[in-house]
């Protein structure tokens, strides 16, 4: 080991001894000159240690088995010279655990003697004396050891199987006391304050009354004097009124005279401008009725007679052009009917000739005719469906045999309408 300082954190303290010293020099967090060989340097822990003592199954001074759990914290003390040196007597060369296990030890024997000396009831019920109790015993024990308490506090008090249920029924008894205590308070204030509430609800009553009454002798009050002043403001108005119609009704009067004074001025003006305006429209009516309608009677007096020897002249010139006419269509007439009936005696002298020939020739010639006429409608439609048993033709070749089946049906026809077997005749022939 080469000389030189040693150091250490707050949390622990150097321990110096051998050469130059009577007694270990102890440096709590800092540093210290050491030689080596002649001198030896050695560190023990100050940090707090929490510790959980556990004491289970403890009788009390009744008798009763509980168990109880503390939290407490402990440390070496380094800033008592003092209780360092009594530490590093005590635990120097030693683990923290094995340090903390002597506290342990050392805090649940002083627990458990408490717990035998004092009753549930007091530990359950002032968990604050019993924690000062082991905390004052354990300190004055472990500070013989360099050892310092810095807190305990009591975590948890269980019943054991001996006594179950012992800590539930002390719970139930107070709450019992508490529940009785709410209930007689709550009764007592409920009283009080149905007490309050009918004295408040008197003088409400009382107060309400006497308003009433005030404001009853007001409102008589206010009436009368309201009645007083309504008669003479009634009367007054009264008299003012009747005032107003009597010249109200007085200068109606006056105004009706004037406005029929007025009247009878605008009735003799109207009457003078009547006469002259009269006068006016006979004059005007002689200058453009009168005359002009003389003149126009005459005018068209003439006109008439004029007219009536024009349409006797047209009715003679009508008639004679209708007999002309008429004569002219019967001459007509009967030219066509001699041509008409000499050409059908020619014809019917043809066909009497021809016979069996001429008709099959207007057989032949009206048989494409009525062939184009039964097929015009399937040519316009745009799709036939054709249904086929499966044992005749089909397609196109079908639908030509129908229109050759209808043609065929044309002698048939003609000799229903016109009683002439077309068929016969051309085998006749």
């Amino acid at each position: 080991m080469s000389c030189g300082f040693v150091t250490c954190g707050p949390n622990e303290a150097l321990v110096v001894s051998g050469c130059c010293y009577g007694k270990p020099l102890l440096v709590p967090g800092g540093r210290v000159f050491v030689w080596p060989i002649v001198q030896q340097v050695q560190k023990i822990s100050l940090n707090t240690m929490t510790l959980q003592v556990e004491s289970p199954t403890v009788y009390t001074c009744q008798g009763v088995p509980i168990s109880v759990t503390g939290i407490a914290q402990v440390k070496i003390q380094g800033q008592n010279e003092e209780m360092l040196s009594t530490a590093c007597e005590q635990f120097l060369g030693k683990s923290e655990e094995e340090i903390h296990n002597i506290a342990l030890v050392t805090l649940e024997g002083h627990q458990r003697a408490i717990m035998g000396s004092m009753t549930v009831e007091e530990i359950y019920k002032d968990r604050k004396k019993f924690s000062k109790e082991v905390f004052e015993v354990a300190s004055s024990d472990l500070v013989n050891m360099g050892i310092t308490v810095v807190s305990y506090t009591l975590k948890d008090i269980r019943d054991e199987e001996g006594a179950k249920g012992y800590l539930k029924a002390l719970g139930m008894a107070r709450t019992a006391e508490v529940k009785r205590d709410a209930r007689i308070g709550e009764a007592e204030a409920r009283r009080d304050a149905q007490i309050r509430e009918a004295i408040a609800e008197e003088q409400r009553m009382a107060a309400r009354f006497l308003n009433d009454t005030e404001i009853a002798k007001a409102q008589r009050d206010f009436e009368l004097k309201k009645a007083a002043y309504d008669v003479e403001v009634q009367t007054k108005k009264a008299e003012a009124e009747m005032a107003y119609e009597l010249q109200a009704a007085k200068t109606k009067q006056r105004i009706m005279e004037e406005h029929m004074e007025v009247k009878v001025v605008e009735r003799s003006q109207e009457i003078a401008v009547q006469e002259q305006e009269m006068l006016r429209r006979e004059r005007e009516l002689d200058a453009t009725v009168r005359r002009p309608a003389d003149a126009e009677k005459y005018r068209l007096e003439k006109i008439a007679e004029a007219n009536k020897l024009r349409m006797v002249l047209e009715a003679e010139a009508e008639a004679e052009a209708i007999k002309i006419r008429g004569d002219a269509e019967a001459h007509a007439i009967g030219e066509k009917a001699k041509a008409e009936a000499a050409q059908m005696a020619k014809k019917a002298a043809a066909w009497n000739e021809y016979k069996s020939a001429a008709m099959i020739d207007m057989m032949l010639e009206t048989l494409p005719k009525v062939a184009a006429e039964v097929a015009a409608p399937l040519s316009q439609a745009k799709k036939i469906t054709m249904v086929s048993s499966g044992d005749g033709s089909i397609g196109a070749e079908k639908l030509t045999e129908e229109v050759l089946h209808i043609v065929t049906k044309v002698p048939e026809l003609v000799k229903t309408l016109t009683g002439v077997d077309v068929i016969k005749s051309v085998h006749a022939a």
